[in-house]
C-alpha cells in the first residue's frame, strides 16, 4: 500500500486497484476529493493530488478491513435525508424506515380521535442512538412533544447534532438506560417507540465484520436477545395513557416472542408487521 501512496495515480487507476466494490470506492473517492461522479468520470485519465490519494489509501484499507462505509463517508442516508454518524452511533437500517412508517400511522390516527386541538400528542424514542427515528418523527409532525433517550452521552451528542443540523422542532433529549432515563414527573405518552439492540450476547451475527465495528450495546442485551424489550415493556404499561401504543423493531425470529410479552404485560391489539422481505419486524401494542 505504500507503493500505492508514493506512486501518482489517476482517477480511474485509483478505482481500479482500490480492491472494493466499485460504488463503495467512488463513494469514497468523491468523499474525500470533493468532486461529483460526473467529474470524475470526464477526468478520470488526470493524476490525483497526492494528499487526496493518501486519504483515500487510508480508507479503502479500512474499508477492505470491514470498517462500515457510513462510519468512513462519516453520514448515512435515512428517509432521504442525509444523517451524521460515528463508531458510537448503530448505522441507521432501511428496515427502520418500516417502524417510522408504523409510528406516523399511529399518531395520525390517534391525532384524528376526536382529541382536542390543544392537547398535543406526546411520544418518546427509547435508545435513540444517531436519532434518526426520533428526528424522523419531528420532521413529519412538528406539532409532536418529543423526547429521546440513550444510555451514551456520545450517542446523544451525534442525535443532538442531527436534529440542529435537520431543523427539527425541539426536542428532548434524556441520559439512561431505558426507562430510567425518564423522570418520574414526565407525565403519560400516546407513543413508545424503540428500536432497541435485540441480538442475544452469543448471536453468531455478531461475528459479521461489518457489526464488528458498531458499538456492541447498540446491538446485543443479553443470554436471550429479549432483554431490552423486555425491559421496556415492563415499564411501558404505565408510562402511556389509555389507548396509548407501544412499537418495537426488533429481528426477524422475535416476532412471535415479543407479541407474548406485550400480551403478558396486558397490552391489547397486539400485531406484528413485516419488512420489505417478508419478514417479521414490527411489533404493535395498546394500553387498554
Amino acid at each position: 500500500m505504500a507503493d500505492s501512496i508514493l506512486t501518482p495515480r489517476s482517477w480511474d487507476a485509483l478505482l481500479a486497484g482500490a480492491g472494493l466494490p466499485r460504488l463503495d470506492a467512488r463513494a469514497l473517492l468523491e468523499s474525500v476529493s470533493g468532486h461529483s461522479r460526473e467529474w470524475l468520470l470526464a477526468h478520470g485519465d488526470e493524476p490525483v493530488p497526492a494528499e487526496v490519494q493518501s486519504r483515500f489509501e487510508t480508507l479503502a484499507a479500512r474499508r477492505r478491513h470491514g470498517e462500515p462505509l457510513a462510519y468512513l463517508l462519516e453520514w448515512r442516508e435515512f428517509l432521504g435525508r442525509r444523517f451524521r454518524v460515528d463508531a458510537d452511533v448503530l448505522v441507521p437500517r432501511p428496515e427502520t424506515e418500516g417502524l417510522i412508517e408504523a409510528a406516523l400511522g399511529l399518531l395520525n390516527a390517534m391525532a384524528q380521535d376526536g382529541r382536542p386541538a390543544d392537547t398535543p400528542l406526546r411520544a418518546i424514542d427509547l435508545g435513540t442512538g444517531s436519532g434518526v427515528i426520533a428526528i424522523s418523527l419531528s420532521l413529519a409532525r412538528p406539532d409532536l412533544q418529543l423526547s429521546a433517550t440513550d444510555a451514551s452521552p456520545k450517542a446523544l451528542a451525534v442525535a443532538r447534532g442531527n436534529a440542529q443540523a435537520l431543523g427539527t422542532a425541539p426536542i428532548r433529549w434524556l441520559l439512561g438506560d431505558w426507562w430510567s432515563a425518564v423522570p418520574p414527573d414526565e407525565g403519560l405518552f400516546d407513543l413508545v417507540v424503540s428500536n432497541p439492540p435485540y441480538l442475544a450476547d452469543d448471536d453468531a451475527h455478531l461475528l459479521d465484520p461489518a457489526l464488528a465495528h458498531e458499538p456492541r450495546m447498540a446491538l446485543a442485551c443479553g443470554p436471550r436477545g429479549m432483554e431490552a424489550i423486555e425491559t421496556i415493556t415492563a415499564g411501558a404499561i404505565g408510562r402511556l395513557s389509555p389507548g396509548g401504543w407501544l412499537a418495537f423493531e426488533h429481528g426477524a425470529d422475535q416476532g412471535a416472542t415479543t407479541r407474548a410479552c406485550l400480551l403478558d404485560a396486558g397490552f391489547q391489539e397486539v400485531s406484528t408487521r413485516s419488512d420489505l422481505a417478508g419478514l417479521d419486524r414490527i411489533t404493535l401494542g395498546r394500553r387498554p
